[in-house]
């Protein structure tokens, strides 16, 4: 039946024309996706085969996936956690630097967290006779270049443990995400995000590759983005639907605990909450994250994820470009969207629907519809690019009390024009309808 709606489609753009056409030939290799039916969260996608599986490390990947591996080992993944003795490139802090009042010193670490933006430092500190860390009480901001105090305990569940880096220990705030292996299973099989974290565990895939393990490309559009969502939405513990944070103190989790690809998320995660009018920490109240690691909060919510785009339509799965630093300008966007087309932009060249110069910052797709919104930490530079597309007009930003500077225009614009002046010319070009007034 689709491939029958398929051809008639074509057929019918054809007599209607070339503008249209092309946008068909464009979409046309994510028509399956586009149109497979929900199969719902709560369903579990894990083949029967891999839920006794365990996890046995990207090494063993490497021996039949060579060319995925070394795309993989290139990428930002596998540094989140990384052992600066053996990779001496990994350090960016400054340590000639370091504040007196810090509790550790560069030999009392083990592991680093981060280094593109900020970079945290795991101090070994074993708690119940496991393996454990503990983060130092300073952190260094990459973007400003300088260290900042870090108290582990304001990021995550401030009612959940002791105010004390000493106390909350890593296993409970960061490891799920940022070890292999340790989400669903609490062994650090791979340091930072390895195949497994996407795939699941793959020791019965190993042993025979009949047995599958998890691919994500094959789902349900909403299903295939979970495996992005597991760490790039922010989460609660899933037991605090039942239970009062003061049960579960000590041991809350910012990751969802126990989850592995192919699983159904919403029985691990609970979406950070957000009511539509109300900001809080995480969202400015219309919904539009504060911080990093926010794309899936706002993904969910944007026309794209409505329709069925993935987040691997955007990212290569194992390169994750297009990244921040490698930026393909508007191709990627411009390989789905056709001027003059049904899904747009509707305008028959770019400087009429940007009303900028056709090699300008105003006329990158990213400027206008992913405009930075977000920090990394509370005194980094508003950098952290909101994945919700609708373009935000000076009239909302003001209405919904977020900075200036996170709205496009006035970005470009602060030194010589201000809100009210921007608004009035997105008006006199005929951008404004009722439901941005």
């Amino acid at each position: 039946m689709k491939k029958t709606f398929l051809f008639l489609l074509i057929i019918i753009t054809l007599a209607i024309g070339i503008g249209v056409k092309q946008n068909v030939f464009k979409i046309f290799p994510f028509y399956e996706q586009l149109t497979q039916n929900h199969i719902g969260t709560e369903v579990d996608l894990q083949d029967a085969s891999q839920k006794e599986a365990t996890y046995v490390g990207a090494a063993k990947c490497q021996e039949c996936h060579q060319d995925k591996h070394k795309q993989w080992s290139h990428s930002g993944h596998p540094r989140m956690i990384r052992d600066f003795r053996k990779e001496p490139s990994a350090l960016v802090a400054d340590f000639s630097k370091l504040p007196k009042d810090a509790n550790f010193k560069l030999e009392d670490a083990t592991y680093t967290i981060g280094g593109k933006f900020k970079q945290r430092f795991m101090i070994r500190k074993d708690f119940q006779n496991k393996e454990d860390y503990v983060l130092g009480n300073y952190q260094w901001n990459v973007q400003t270049n300088k260290w900042q105090k870090f108290k582990p305990w304001k990021y995550w569940y401030k009612e959940a443990y002791a105010h004390d880096n000493e106390k909350l220990p890593t296993s409970r705030a960061c490891d799920g995400c940022h070890f292999t292996g340790f989400m669903s299973q609490e062994k650090r099989v791979d340091t930072g995000v390895a195949c497994e974290a996407c795939h699941g565990p793959a020791s019965k895939h190993v042993q025979n590759p009949v047995s599958k393990v998890y691919l994500a490309s094959l789902a349900d559009p909403v299903r295939q983005n979970e495996v992005c969502l597991q760490c790039h939405m922010r989460n609660r513990d899933k037991r605090m639907q039942d239970q009062n944070i003061s049960e579960i103190y000590g041991d809350a989790r910012d990751y969802p605990f126990g989850y592995e690809p192919g699983k159904a998320l919403s029985e691990y995660k609970m979406v950070a909450p957000f009511t539509l009018g109300q900001e809080t920490k995480e969202f400015y109240a219309n919904g539009v994250g504060k911080k990093n690691r926010m794309q899936g909060n706002e993904f969910v919510h944007s026309m794209k994820g409505r329709h069925g785009v993935t987040c691997i339509n955007c990212h290569n799965p194992h390169t994750l470009e297009p990244t921040a630093e490698k930026n393909r300008g508007n191709k990627l966007c411009m390989s789905c969207h056709t001027f003059g087309s049904i899904i747009g932009p509707h305008q028959e060249s770019l400087e009429k629907h940007s009303h900028h110069k056709k090699d300008s910052k105003g006329s990158l797709c990213v400027e206008c519809h992913m405009p930075r919104v977000g920090k990394h930490t509370g005194k980094s530079p508003i950098t952290v690019r909101t994945h919700i597309f609708g373009f935000i007009t000076p009239n909302e930003t003001q209405k919904f009390n977020m900075p200036d500077e996170t709205n496009a225009c006035y970005a470009c614009h602060k030194k010589d024009r201000k809100m009210k002046t921007l608004q009035k010319d997105l008006e006199k070009w005929g951008m404004i309808g009722w439901d941005k007034r």
